[in-house]
């Protein structure tokens, strides 16, 4: 009986120590060496203080800075546990709405979203991530056509030429991955230091 258990058992040990314990440190080792900055949360340092991470979106609301798209993260009601409220850009509780396209609290918060861009200056066309949520609530980065739409509310808060915040956006989009995957984007966190950066040449 204990001849029969003892190859189960061995193979059982075995592939707890390969698949529990070897790989997940070949795994984080070979991502400390190649990918440092990635392994460890793509953390974007200003001032030697860290002021967040490239991938995950964060709240900026003065009209200085460029605005990341809307977020639809909650968190529990203070009031009653079993319900929620809003809570933009909480990491804690990345989430999508979920809401369907029908839904009259999504067209009422999109329809306040454009008459808000209306009254900060927005004309033509208004891109579509400046109105809706990603499916993590916590997206880090905005279609250049966002970012271009805002280019004249951050030059008159920062009293800038518009062509120099046009430029500014422009450098700093970035194309599709290997050339084929994703769409072209910018990086919201990343805009608004080289923008900050921009006021102080």
């Amino acid at each position: 009986m204990l001849q029969k258990l003892r190859a189960p058992v061995v193979m059982l040990l075995a592939f707890t120590v390969l698949t529990g314990v070897i790989y997940p440190l070949g795994v984080s080792a070979i991502a400390w060496v190649m990918f440092q900055d990635q392994a460890l949360g793509s953390l974007v340092r200003h001032g030697g203080h860290v002021i967040g991470s490239s991938l995950v979106g964060q709240s900026f609301t003065s009209d200085r800075y460029f605005h990341p798209r809307p977020s639809a993260t909650s968190e529990p009601d203070p009031s009653d546990s079993s319900k929620t409220v809003d809570a933009p850009y909480n990491a804690a509780a990345s989430a999508g709405s979920n809401l369907g396209p029908i839904t009259k609290k999504l067209i009422t918060r999109v329809e306040g979203s454009m008459e808000e861009l209306r009254k900060e200056g927005a004309s033509g066309a208004i891109p579509v991530d400046a109105v809706t949520t990603s499916s993590s609530g916590l997206d880090p980065d905005i279609s250049p056509e966002n970012a271009l739409m805002q280019v004249a509310r951050v030059a008159k808060a920062r009293s800038l030429p518009e062509d120099r915040v046009r430029d500014l956006v422009n450098g700093t989009i970035e194309g599709r991955a290997l050339g084929v995957l994703g769409e072209p984007h910018v990086n919201v966190l990343r805009l608004n230091l080289a923008l900050d950066s921009l006021g102080r040449q």
